[in-house]
């Protein structure tokens, strides 16, 4: 069998073992892999001909949200023989889903393999706006020592209003992170919590609407999905409180590219952070790279050392589970027996 990791380059000098996410350590399973009889073909190669023809007598295709194989029905036509794409860390919005339903080919990914990760990475970005914090590093850098040019723009988080639009498991770990600074947290998740969840998480349920309304900062925790794309639009983002904080860490479609600038340039916005873009990688001349006050950093949120290793892991439990023809655990799937199943992704495309 065939299997194909599309992962992303090792950095220049080589990876050190614990780089399990890059094609050159293939996850820590080549070895196993290999020993089972298995043609293992690790690349950072993630579109164009050379991935087609590796794709062309592949069963299985690992890739990453971080390097991400964009597998549109035309790369799935290119695979024949594909029956398994699975996603070494959480988010499948990269693979056509209704097209690989149709094809039965199953889509899987590592449910909760990086939920603290990002969440910590988010709630550090919304205290990196906050407090004007990326400027006034800057200043060091450049050897300067302004006071009042960065005291302008900080505030203390402490009395603020943050919102936490998708309160899934990411969302939740990050409401009850931001408990300890005695925020107002509101939340949106499409079924709402049992009230014992809000109790726990220290959050209240609000729509999007009220969020636009009464929030100082929102946090963006949503996958990606027909009702997602592009909701942070020029009117959502005009209707939010002017010189309120937006911090995505879900998916760069989720927000209009050229309204973001706009908000940003007009004030509208005070910053914006958050590691994920539309396309990914993001290309040099992408124009957040030079909207001002932001913070953002490419998608490297849930691809901590120790991320990695718990999606590498439970990647080896997903092919385990495959190699074996036993059914993968619920709870990873996406795409199963033709039917979207999973989760959110299922209630998008219903």
């Amino acid at each position: 069998m065939r299997i194909v990791m599309s992962l992303y380059p090792a950095p220049e000098g080589g990876a050190p073992p614990d780089l399990l996410g890059c094609a050159e350590n293939a996850l820590g399973l080549r070895e196993w892999l290999e020993s089972e009889g298995h043609e293992v073909v690790s690349t950072s190669v993630r579109e164009g001909e050379e991935l087609t023809e590796q794709l062309r007598e592949a069963e299985v295709l690992i890739t990453t949200p971080f390097w991400p194989v964009y597998a549109s029905r035309e790369v799935l036509q290119a695979a024949p023989d594909l029956k398994l794409i699975l996603t070494a860390g959480v988010g499948s919005d990269h693979v056509d889903l209704k097209a690989a339903a149709e094809r039965g080919i199953t889509v899987a990914e590592q449910t909760g393999s990086n939920v603290v990760s990002v969440a910590e990475h988010a709630v550090m970005q919304l205290l990196a706006l906050v407090r004007n914090y990326l400027p006034a590093h800057q200043q060091v850098v450049d050897g300067r020592w302004d006071i009042g040019e960065i005291a302008q723009r900080s505030w203390d988080l402490e009395r603020k209003t943050v919102g936490i639009y998708g309160a899934g498991a990411i969302g939740q770990l990050i409401a009850i992170r931001l408990k300890a600074f005695d925020v107002d947290t509101l939340y949106y998740k499409r079924t709402r919590l049992e009230h014992p969840q809000e109790a726990v998480i220290g959050a209240r349920y609000a729509r999007l609407e009220e969020m636009q309304e009464r929030c100082d900062a929102i946090v963006v925790t949503a996958p990606l999905t027909p009702e997602t794309e592009r909701l942070f639009d020029r009117e959502v983002l005009a209707g939010m409180k002017r010189g309120a904080f937006l911090v995505n860490v879900a998916r760069g479609g989720i927000v209009d590219t050229d309204a973001l600038v706009q908000a940003l340039e007009s004030g509208q916005l005070g910053g914006y952070a958050g590691d994920v873009w539309y396309p990914e990688p993001a290309p040099a001349d992408h124009p957040w790279r030079r909207m001002p006050h932001q913070a953002l950093t490419p998608h490297v949120s849930g691809t901590t050392l120790d991320a990695q290793r718990r999606y590498a892991a439970d990647t080896r439990v997903c092919l385990q589970a495959y190699l074996a023809g036993q059914p993968i655990e619920k709870d990873h799937v996406i795409v199963a027996d033709g039917e979207i199943v999973g989760g959110a992704y299922a209630a998008a495309f219903s």
